[in-house]
């Protein structure tokens, strides 16, 4: 990184290539640089210990590769199958993510992130969901911050330069070419500009969007700033929801539901109600779903009548009457000691196996997962004794910017990786996107190196009229009134009501158009300090994202699509949904393969245009050894 000349009177840096994002897709990027002999690259961001990655996680974090454990047949081409038959997913970026899952994989591991091996040095695996195989393994419910804070010492060791303490508020970009970006630092409230030649983008999934999210309270995204210079969105529409504990922001997936706790409900009066036993006259079909819940957390439509997504919809209702829902572990759900033997067999044969077929929720936890029960204890809550309260959730977002084959948008230069990529399509298999952050990451920089790399590169000061605009909004921002907070509390509790996992379409189109007029009057909201503006500009990210994800929906609707994944879109002429649900919950199902078709938009002067395309096929290249040898000694991989 080098100091460049003051532009618009501001300190400027030139570093032909800027990462944006401290999770481990950004720090894979500049380590994999790094190794390949590039070190004109500098990675920034608002705090270096922020951010998914590093502050989530789950009852078992899942890492998604191809076998290396058993006898079990699995192949490259298998994999990419798996992916590409999720729906709406790129066949390319499936045969990609299928092939390099390996090496990334295994760079993790000699970087020292603890995956399991058996005494022979297999790597041990297990099935997750959407998983035909056992490709999935774990380092715990820490897997994610393990492979970031390896990759960190990494880049460390090499001298990288990581910055923290900037926040990106524009991206500038000319003819469709990025050019650099605008930061606001945060310490000081001073902006500065970092010139570039390539950028890549490692911002996370938009969580600023909702209230209610899986996200930790440090994660907060940054497609809008994507879209609004000119990057596609793919597959917006698609998400992850399901259910999960307030503080803290923690899946209850896996043995949390395996273990049977209670549900149950506190009206304002403080009357509880024990909502899923009153509604279940089957107390053993009720348990035998709960322990489903664990292996089906994420909400699924197709599993509301066959299936333990009809818990997520009885939790909502609840949620809808104002009513406060938690789990309790210190009591069975059902009157007396439980029955084991009377669960489905699959649930009986679990529990029994896992020596966990006796007493309370608490006593099985710790007998099947005691780190699940030492999560919650050192965080202040012990479920010997202590209600976790719970919600439904956004956890993840399976589209994003668009991509194409090296992880670039189609703005020249801007590549997208990690969460913030949309390779994924309506179901993907759990663990799958850990994978995909590293493939990603390493194959964006993979073209920069043979591609983009030019150690004679000088930068082109421009972007006047993008710079200068940014910092009247900063001027004028400040006031004696914080009215932004105001409108950043009412749209990220509006989208959760409104634009989570059920949808309608009134409500998804009034509630853009009412974001809509937030946006085209930004410069009339305040903060009232300066040490407030970074959260001005994550407001109006946060405004310019739900605005193309709204949109997205709303023109998904129009187009005839129906529910699938984990979005119910309710309306009135569908079918019954189940019989413990009213009569509105109504709504049309794609069924068992949903069509494959992308939407892709584009956001340019406040408007959306969409277009739809069958989505790339599965590869089906010549590998005859003697011709890829040959174009790999002529080009490399790239070309």
């Amino acid at each position: 990184m080098k100091q460049g000349e003051s532009f618009c009177n501001l300190a400027t840096y030139i570093s032909e290539t800027v990462i944006v994002g401290s999770g481990a897709a950004g720090y894979n990027a500049a380590d994999t640089l790094y190794r390949m002999g590039n070190s004109e690259v500098v990675l920034l961001s608002e705090d270096l210990a922020f951010g998914t990655s590093r502050n989530t996680g789950s009852d078992k974090q899942t890492y998604y590769k191809l076998s290396l454990c058993g006898s079990e047949p699995d192949s490259v081409r298998a994999m990419a199958e798996d992916l590409f038959n999720g729906g709406a997913v790129d066949g390319d970026l499936a045969l990609v993510e299928a092939a390099l899952s390996t090496k990334s994989f295994l760079k993790l591991s000699d970087l020292g992130v603890p995956f399991p091996t058996n005494r022979y040095g297999e790597f041990v695996g297990y099935k997750t969901d959407h998983d035909p195989k056992r490709r999935a393994t774990s380092a715990g419910p820490y897997t994610s911050r393990f492979m970031t804070e390896f990759l960190e010492s990494s880049l460390k060791e090499r001298g990288a330069a990581l910055l923290g303490g900037f926040l990106v508020v524009k991206i500038l970009v000319d003819e469709h070419e990025v050019k650099g970006v605008l930061c606001l630092e945060t310490k000081n409230s001073r902006f500065c500009i970092f010139w570039c030649r390539n950028l890549i983008w490692a911002t996370g999934g938009p969580a600023v969007m909702y209230a209610n999210s899986v996200y930790p309270a440090s994660q907060f995204g940054s497609s809008g700033l994507a879209f609004e210079a000119g990057c596609k969105g793919r597959n917006l529409t698609e998400w992850q929801y399901g259910l999960a504990s307030l503080t803290p922001r923690w899946n209850v997936s896996g043995t949390y539901m395996q273990v049977l706790p209670r549900f149950f409900s506190v009206d304002e009066k403080g009357i509880v109600h024990d909502f899923l036993r009153d509604q279940f006259e089957d107390s053993y079909h009720m348990l035998s779903l709960v322990f489903l819940k664990g292996y089906q957390w994420p909400f699924d439509v197709r599993k509301i009548s066959k299936g333990s997504s009809i818990i997520d919809l009885l939790v909502y209702r609840e949620l809808e009457q104002e009513r406060r829902v938690y789990l309790d572990f210190t009591r069975n759900p059902i009157e007396g000691d439980v029955d084991f033997s009377s669960l489905d067999t699959d649930a009986y044969v679990y529990l029994k196996h896992a020596g966990a077929d006796f007493g309370l929720p608490v006593d099985r936890l710790k007998v099947m997962n005691a780190p699940a029960y030492e999560f919650y204890k050192e965080r202040g809550t012990d479920l010997e004794k202590d209600m976790l309260e719970i919600s439904l959730c956004a956890q993840h977002n399976n589209g994003g910017l668009a991509v194409d084959l090296w992880y670039q948008s189609d703005v020249a230069g801007l590549f997208a990786v990690g969460e913030v990529a949309g390779s994924h399509g309506v179901y993907r298999p759990g663990g799958s996107a850990l994978n995909a952050g590293q493939v990603g990451s390493a194959r964006a920089a993979s073209y920069i190196m043979k591609k983009c790399h030019d150690e004679n590169w000088v930068p082109t000061c421009c972007c006047r009229e993008q710079i200068e605009e940014i910092l009247t909004l900063a001027k004028n921002g400040v006031g004696r009134e914080d009215t932004a907070m105001f409108v950043y509390r009412k749209v990220r509790k509006q989208m959760g009501l409104h634009a989570s996992l059920l949808r309608r379409y009134e409500d998804i189109h009034a509630l853009r158009e009412e974001i809509a007029g937030y946006l085209a009057e930004f410069e009339t909201l305040q903060v009232n300090a300066p040490a407030h503006l970074p959260f001005l500009f994550r407001l109006r990210d946060c405004l310019l994202s739900q605005v193309v994800y709204l949109s997205a929906m709303e023109e998904y609707i129009k187009a005839g699509g129906k529910s699938r994944g984990s979005s119910l879109y309710l309306c009135s002429d569908g079918e019954p949904l189940h019989p413990l649900l009213p009569p509105d919950f109504r709504a049309h199902l794609e069924g068992e393969n949903p069509p494959s078709f992308l939407q892709e938009v584009s956001f340019k002067g406040g408007v959306c245009a969409f277009s739809w395309r069958a989505p790339h096929p599965l590869p089906l290249e010549d590998d005859f050894f003697e011709k890829v040898w040959k174009e790999f000694r002529e080009h490399g991989n790239v070309y």
